[in-house]
C-alpha cells in the first residue's frame, strides 16, 4: 500500500516518518513548505509532494496513486475539511491525529459520504483519542448499559507546537460535555472529580477533550465528561477566559510557534501517559479502568504506524479507533497496560 504523510515537517509528522523509515516503510512525504520538506525527504530517502491545502485542486494531484493518507498538520478545525473532501473525491483512506470535538463532529457527518466513496474515514488516531476511546469501550463491554462515562488524562513530557497552538484556539470556546446525547456548551473547569490513576488519586477538572464525540459515538453513553489535571487550577482556568479574546490568543500562537519546541529525546523516552474511566448505569453500577503508557507522542507514533499497516482493510465510512481496531487496541501499543476493576 502506498500512504502519504502530510505535515511531515511538523513535530509529530517528523516522528512519524522517521519511525516509519527505521521499520522499513516508505510513505510519501507531503507538506505546503517545501524548504522544510526537501531537506527531510533527502534525509530520510523518501519521495515528496509539496502542495497547499488551500489549492483544492493541488490537494486531489498530491494525493494521486495514493491509498491512504495520515493527516498531520494542524490546527485541524483548519485542515481536516480540505484534506477529506479530496479523499472523498479520490477514493484515498482518511486518518488524522485531531483531538478537536468539532472536527469529530464534521467527519461524522460526513459516514455516509465515506461509506459510497469506500473509504475509511477514522480521525483521531494518535493520544487523541486512542487510549481513552479504548477505555471507554472496555468499560462499556463490562458494563453495557451504562449511562454515564467520566474520562481523565494525564500527559507527560510537554506539548508540541502544534498541541500548544491547537489549545489555544480552541480555548475561547470554553468547555464541552455531552449531556442525554447532546453536545453542550460549559465552562471549563465547571466539574471536578477524584480519578484513581495508577500513579496515585488525583483531583482533575473538565475541559473539552476529542472524546466527548468520539466516547459516543463508540459507546452509546449519552452522559460524558473529560477531564485533566491542571497543576494551578484557579489561575489556569481564570487565563482561559482571558484566551477568549480574540488577539490575545493570536499573539500568544505566534509566540509558541517560536518558543515550544516539543519534548526532546529524553522526555519522549523518560515520561508516561495515564488514563482513568468510570462508567456507571442508572441502578448505581460502577466499574472503573485505568492505562499506562508510553509518551503520548510516542504512542501517537506507534499507533498511528500500526494504523496505516491496516489500511485498507478496516471498514468504511467515519471510524472511531476502537470501533475500527477494536476495544483492545491501545493495549497492543507498545508499552501500554491496560487494567478494568472489577464491577461494583
Amino acid at each position: 500500500m502506498t500512504w502519504l504523510l502530510y505535515g511531515a515537517t511538523g513535530y509529530t509528522g517528523r516522528l512519524i516518518a522517521r519511525r516509519a523509515t527505521a521499520l522499513g516503510q516508505r510513505p510519501v512525504l507531503a507538506g505546503r513548505n517545501a524548504a522544510k520538506l526537501v531537506p527531510l525527504a533527502a534525509e530520510l530517502g523518501l519521495e515528496h509532494r509539496v502542495f497547499d491545502l488551500g489549492d483544492a485542486a493541488a490537494v486531489r494531484r498530491g494525493l494521486k496513486d495514493v491509498d491512504a493518507v495520515a493527516h498531520c498538520a494542524g490546527p485541524f478545525a483548519r485542515t481536516a475539511e480540505q484534506m477529506v473532501t479530496a479523499c472523498l473525491d479520490t477514493g484515498t483512506h482518511y486518518v488524522d491525529i485531531t483531538g478537536e470535538i468539532e472536527v469529530f463532529e464534521a467527519l461524522h457527518a460526513l459516514d455516509a459520504r465515506a461509506e459510497k466513496a469506500g473509504i475509511t474515514v477514522l480521525p483521531g488516531a494518535g493520544f487523541d483519542v486512542v487510549p481513552t476511546d479504548c477505555v471507554a469501550a472496555l468499560l462499556v463491554a463490562k458494563l453495557p448499559d451504562a449511562t454515564q462515562l467520566d474520562l481523565a488524562f494525564l500527559m507527560g513530557g510537554g506539548a508540541s507546537p502544534g498541541t500548544a497552538k491547537t489549545l489555544l484556539e480552541g480555548s475561547g470556546a470554553g468547555g464541552r460535555i455531552r449531556v442525554g446525547g447532546e453536545i453542550r456548551n460549559v465552562p471549563i473547569g465547571s466539574r471536578q472529580v477524584q480519578a484513581a490513576f495508577p500513579s496515585g488519586t488525583r483531583k482533575v477538572v473538565s475541559i473539552p477533550w476529542g472524546d466527548v464525540s468520539t466516547a459516543y459515538h463508540s459507546t452509546g453513553i449519552p452522559d460524558i465528561t473529560t477531564y485533566t489535571w491542571v497543576p494551578l487550577p484557579a489561575p489556569a482556568l481564570a487565563m482561559s477566559r482571558v484566551l477568549k479574546v480574540g488577539p490575545l490568543r493570536g499573539a500568544l500562537s505566534s509566540a509558541v510557534s517560536k518558543l515550544v519546541r516539543g519534548p526532546g529525546e529524553r522526555a519522549l523516552n523518560g515520561t508516561r501517559c495515564e488514563v482513568w474511566g468510570r462508567a456507571r448505569d442508572a441502578a448505581g453500577n460502577t466499574v472503573t479502568a485505568t492505562l499506562t503508557g508510553p509518551n503520548p507522542y510516542s504512542l501517537t507514533v506507534d499507533a498511528v504506524l500500526r494504523v496505516m499497516a491496516r489500511l485498507p482493510g478496516l471498514p468504511t465510512g467515519y471510524q472511531t479507533p476502537s470501533r475500527a481496531l477494536g476495544a483492545d487496541f491501545a493495549e497492543s501499543l507498545d508499552g501500554v497496560t491496560v487494567t478494568v476493576d472489577a464491577l461494583h
